[in-house]
């Protein structure tokens, strides 16, 4: 494990030569790579997003496609389409943009809910269907999207399906003032990111991810959570069962992160909030009462016993 983690470091540490300050958010998209996942960034523009996704692929030296979702944007720009070949009288595939490793789906909610849908089957089978044709991805695959806050003119709410596909939704926010200020005087100064690993070393660590002991207690523990919130008398849908199983794999990937080939319980609580928070949609007493899904989960986190580690 000790190369790995050596390899981890150099990500983290070539990443942050673009974007700083945010050390959380850098380890919390190596997780979901490293626990393959999916990652939705919730944010207003101009924090970061884009460089985020830019250097991750760069440092990984994966292939890397950004999709513009706008109003018209529509399904074959993103899963590709058919063509008629005139010199050999037959249909050819033309690749869509999500056939590469890392693909950044930046602002989707400003897209038709159509074209939303287009991305769904590539979140849970790694595959797109295109007239009847099943095309896979490349390994390992990666979908990081963004969204703006739903407040904003011209979005449309991703659908409950959607959601439960990503593994997890992270929040830039605005850097600290002396980050920004750092910024700010470097902005002259656009490091050229280099490669520090390959497409054959981060499978490696998926692989090894997946071997990451967990303990029936703590696998009680995620489904103990999992039901309360099924059973809340605010929520009108809980942790889903996909949950559950994205949860019990970001936790692998910070044990692994963290030098550690076992889960422990602050994993879970660490984890909580940006695997399960946009899961829980509220019901109309919920709304009512103007909770959060993030209230709501704390207050799950506390009453539910912890497993002894």
């Amino acid at each position: 494990m000790t190369e790995h983690q050596e390899n981890l470091k150099r990500i983290i540490s070539n990443i942050e030569r673009v974007f700083l300050g945010k050390r959380n958010v850098v380890e919390m998209m190596l997780i979901a790579t490293i626990a393959k996942g999916h990652v939705l960034i919730q944010d207003v523009p101009g924090v970061g997003k884009t460089s985020l996704a830019s250097a991750l692929s760069k440092s990984l030296d994966t292939s890397f496609k950004r999709i513009q979702f706008t109003p018209d944007t529509t399904p074959s720009d993103v899963i590709g389409f058919s063509m008629y070949n005139m010199d050999t009288g037959s249909f050819s595939y033309m690749k869509g943009a999500v056939l590469n490793n890392i693909v950044l789906a930046d602002e989707l909610n400003r897209t038709s809910p159509k074209t939303q849908a287009a991305l769904l089957e590539v979140m849970e089978e790694y595959q797109v269907t295109v007239d009847g044709t099943t095309h896979p991805v490349p390994n390992p695959f990666m979908l990081i999207a963004t969204q703006n806050p739903y407040e904003q003119y011209g979005t449309y709410p991703l659908p409950e399906s959607q959601l439960d596909r990503f593994m997890m939704t992270i929040s830039v926010g605005y850097p600290a003032e002396e980050v920004a200020a750092q910024i700010v005087q470097n902005s002259s100064k656009k490091p050229d990111i280099k490669p520090v690993t390959n497409i054959q070393e981060i499978i490696s660590m998926q692989q090894s991810v997946e071997e990451v002991f967990i303990s029936k207690d703590i696998c009680e523990y995620i489904v103990r959570i999992a039901v309360k919130t099924r059973n809340n008398p605010y929520l009108q849908t809980g942790i889903s069962t996909r949950g559950t199983l994205l949860l019990t794999a970001a936790a692998k990937g910070r044990a692994f992160i963290n030098n550690r080939d076992f889960v422990i319980p602050d994993d879970i609580i660490e984890l909580a909030q940006p695997v399960c928070a946009h899961r829980l949609i509220l019901n109309s007493e919920g709304k009512a009462k103007r909770l959060s899904s993030e209230d709501i989960l704390r207050n799950i986190l506390k009453e539910v016993k912890v497993p002894l580690a």
